[in-house]
């Protein structure tokens, strides 16, 4: 069996990441934070001698059939597959009937009245049946008022789950383990964070959890469950799917999860074995609250936001700050305390993967009682390609208290700069940052003149 190259790498990597000696009928599945997973499956199978066709149920309905890795771990040299077909036409009452057009069935109504007949056609609204030598009177049976409708088999080709076909050459007859692989669609985490701010915005109490979202057409029981935070690559392509939504929300469960550094990436194992239904959300504790020092930062950035001054939050991934651990992209949720104690939502950010030791910034919203005001004062043209342009920000502080404001401004172009009120510092090429101390009640006016070439 021939896979592409991209998903033949995925599928190796995957392979070794939920490698890990399984016990019969056990399952190991590692997802990613891409909605996409590999299930690896330990099952015992019987094959006669030679070639014979085998099905393999219970396989995600969202699986990549050119992911499969098989194996026979009894005779791994004298057991292969010849052939694969994914199966996933599925029994319903609509495939049913298409399957029965031009075949008889037996219609049964709610007013007790019988009708039999070659189904002709159907839609959502009526049956049609005629005689079988179609020559005849034609029934109209109204679907609102049909109680049952018989047929005399199930029609082949239509089966009850998604199933792998294999063409099995077995060197000799017997029982085999069976270990099995494969990618599939569906399966999805994401990581959700809650903070809470103390009384003066100093510490922040910060708990994590993961939520892991199947929506890939199959229950995995009991299985050892990893997760994977990084940005691998896969070669996208498109595979006949069956789709499902999810409007479950599975209960909360305090599983420990240990972390690991694997190849480029970041691996979370959950150490108990857990199971994931098809069409839930699970949540698990990634880790406790702790607690870390915390920094309440305005910032006014007026030719982006003219009218915001933002609040952030900032903090330090660090074992001395009191984390210290990978945290995977997410959603921070940030509450605070009050004077009675009662806890109060005060904003949330989304957060990128962040490694350990660096800087975690939080954007919980725009303060209420600090203002900003920017303006062009004046521009000078010196020559065609030169001039010289003063702005002015006016910072007032409503509060009862004083505020540093971080200003950020941004100059375009090969600029220097010929006066300003503040110190600045050059962040980069084209930004250069001020801090403004704006005591209670008080206004600072902040302005900056700057020669602009191009």
């Amino acid at each position: 069996m021939r896979l592409s190259t991209g998903v033949a790498a995925l599928a190796a990597c995957c392979f070794f990441l939920c490698a890990g000696s399984l016990v019969m009928g056990e399952v190991a599945v590692t997802v990613y934070n891409e909605n996409i997973a590999l299930v690896k499956e330990l099952r015992k199978m019987s094959f006669p001698r030679g070639e014979s066709q085998v099905e393999f149920r219970d396989v995600a309905a969202r699986i990549d059939p050119t992911s499969v890795h098989f194996v026979s771990k009894t005779n791994p040299k004298s057991v292969s597959i010849l052939e694969q077909n994914y199966e996933y036409d599925l029994v319903s009452a609509a495939k049913i009937l298409q399957k029965y057009v031009d075949n008889r069935i037996t219609v049964f109504t709610k007013d007790e009245k019988v009708f039999e007949g070659t189904l002709l056609s159907f839609d959502a609204q009526n049956l049609v049946l005629g005689p079988e030598e179609k020559q005849g009177p034609v029934t109209v049976v109204s679907r609102e008022n049909v109680r049952d409708v018989s047929f005399p088999a199930l029609p082949g080709g239509l089966i009850t789950k998604p199933t792998l076909v294999w063409k099995i050459l077995s060197e000799s007859a017997g029982a085999n383990e069976v270990e099995v692989s494969y990618l599939t669609d569906g399966l999805n985490w994401h990581a959700e964070y809650v903070a809470v701010s103390d009384l003066k915005d100093e510490n922040l109490g910060v708990a994590g959890w993961v939520s892991v979202e199947n929506n890939s057409g199959a229950t995995y029981e009991n299985a050892k469950l990893k997760l994977v935070a990084g940005n691998i690559h896969r070669v996208v392509t498109q595979l006949p799917r069956t789709l499902y939504k999810t409007d479950e929300l599975g209960s909360q469960m305090a599983a420990p999860v240990t972390e690991r550094a694997f190849f480029e990436y970041h691996l979370y194992s959950v150490e108990k074995p857990t199971t994931v239904k098809d069409n839930e959300i699970k949540q698990i504790s990634l880790f406790p609250e702790t607690k870390t020092a915390v920094k309440k930062v305005f910032t006014y950035d007026g030719a982006n936001y003219p009218d915001q001054v933002r609040i952030t939050l900032e903090f330090v991934n660090s074992e001395a700050a009191g984390l210290g651990i990978p945290l995977p992209k997410g959603k921070v949720r940030v509450y605070k305390e009050d004077v009675d104690k009662a806890l109060e939502f005060v904003g949330e950010d989304a957060i990128e993967h962040t490694p350990k030791g660096e800087k975690v910034r939080v954007y919980v919203g725009n303060a209420f009682d600090v203002v900003g005001e920017r303006a062009t004062e004046s521009v000078r043209q010196i020559t065609r390609t030169l001039r010289e342009e003063t702005t002015r920000i006016k910072l007032r502080n409503h509060k009862e208290e004083a505020v540093d404001i971080i200003v950020v401004e941004h100059i375009w172009g090969q600029w220097s700069m010929i006066a300003n009120s503040l110190p600045f510092v050059k962040k980069d090429a084209n930004t250069i940052e001020f801090t403004a101390k704006v005591l209670a009640g008080q206004e600072v006016v902040l302005t900056y003149t700057a020669r602009i070439g191009y």
